[in-house]
């Protein structure tokens, strides 16, 4: 599906009529036309505003963009930036040899997946945490679970012991194929995240890359 200039305009609304940090960058820059999906800056703009991510996460990525493109960022100027421009940002996963793997057809952009530190500390080395999205109108298709299972080798060859993944405890789908795909339920926190004016409880699943014991360095 791609998506026409007015359910850009739709989304972008809506989320600029809870988050008035997101409205001032609406106000200033307008919203985005809509465009094929391609690397770069435009995909990632987009991805942020189809996910909706929190304003702390997009406040994070705007202080890194203004660091890099100065401030405020040029809008022409980071809509022109390469791949390599925005890891040296620390804009990408990709910076730290973890990959980040994008399910498209024919450059229609259906689902991606990655994964990233489980905690910053050193003893937390061997552990990852995965975060996995798909488009709504592509869910139940499989390709959650192919971007899910694709992720499992570039971690073992990173070294990584241990996969981890955040579920809202109401995603029962999401739970469900998880334990399909060797994950185990080994944590339930109530009341951790709060969105759309209500808390939610997070499930945490695991699955471990190699045997259990296995050697590791201290």
């Amino acid at each position: 599906m791609v998506r026409t200039a007015s359910s850009i305009r739709k989304h972008v609304e809506a989320l600029a009529s809870r988050e008035p940090a997101f409205a001032r960058v609406v106000e200033k820059h307008g919203v985005p036309e809509p465009r094929k999906s391609e690397p770069g800056a435009q995909t990632l703009l987009r991805t942020i505003v189809g996910q909706q991510v929190s304003v702390a996460a997009a406040r994070s990525m705007w202080a890194k963009l203004e660091e890099a493109f100065g401030s405020p960022p040029d809008l022409h100027i980071l809509l022109a930036a390469t791949d390599e421009e925005l890891r040296a940002a620390g804009m990408s996963r990709q910076k730290s040899g973890y990959p980040v793997l994008v399910a498209a057809d024919r450059g229609d952009v259906q689902g991606f997946a990655s994964f990233g530190d489980f905690r910053s500390w050193p003893g937390y080395r061997y552990s990852v945490e995965h975060t996995v999205h798909v488009r709504a109108d592509r869910r139940r298709h499989g390709i959650g679970s192919a971007l899910v299972v694709a992720l499992l080798e570039p971690a073992r060859a990173l070294g990584k012991h241990a996969m981890i993944g955040g579920i809202d405890a109401d995603n029962a789908a999401s739970i469900r194929m998880h334990e399909r795909l060797g994950f185990e339920k080994v944590a339930h926190l109530p009341e951790v995240g709060r969105k759309f004016g209500r808390w939610l409880d997070l499930v945490l699943v695991q699955r471990l890359l190699d045997p259990r014991g296995a050697a590791r360095d201290d």
